[in-house]
């Protein structure tokens, strides 16, 4: 096997990256399935507006194995940008290999490296596994609670 190598998403990537996408939305997170044109029109949102987000992707021998999706907004409070960690997924096969550690720690990297007041991120309450992970990482959980509505 080749050199692993976490870097930023590139349009060469959307075949493979869509299919990742799709196997954390359908598969893993049980929802339904997005259209290509939707999907892939996201992915390129995130490429042609880098102030929105960025995704990164882990990559080895030319094949994808996971990514990351950072998207962008404000903390009032700190008076500086802000990142969601939206997204962290590993293909099942690649699991174990500590590929979701290194995405992890490229996304906080490049918030720490662009001065964001700092990242946020949440989980599934039964994914246990993401839960190790992030404690693993010095991840706290918030003094905030997080509501939504649809």
């Amino acid at each position: 096997m080749g050199d692993l190598a976490i870097r930023t998403a590139n349009r060469e990537d959307i075949p493979q990256l869509l299919n990742l996408m799709y196997q954390y939305i359908v598969d893993f997170y049980k929802r339904p399935k997005p259209t290509e044109e939707s999907l892939k029109g996201l992915i390129q949102y995130l490429l042609d507006n880098p102030a929105s987000g960025i995704q990164f992707v882990a990559e080895q021998d030319g094949k994808l194995l996971g990514f990351a999706t950072l998207y962008f907004s404000f903390s009032t409070l700190q008076v500086k940008r802000m990142a969601i960690l939206n997204d962290l997924f590993v293909i099942p096969e690649a699991r174990g290999q500590k590929l979701g550690e290194k995405l992890f720690q490229t996304c906080l990297s490049y918030i720490r490296e662009h001065d964001f007041a700092y990242m946020t991120w949440e989980t599934a309450k039964d994914n246990l596994v993401a839960q190790s992970l992030y404690n693993k990482m010095g991840g706290q959980w918030s003094e905030w609670l997080v509501y939504e509505i649809s």
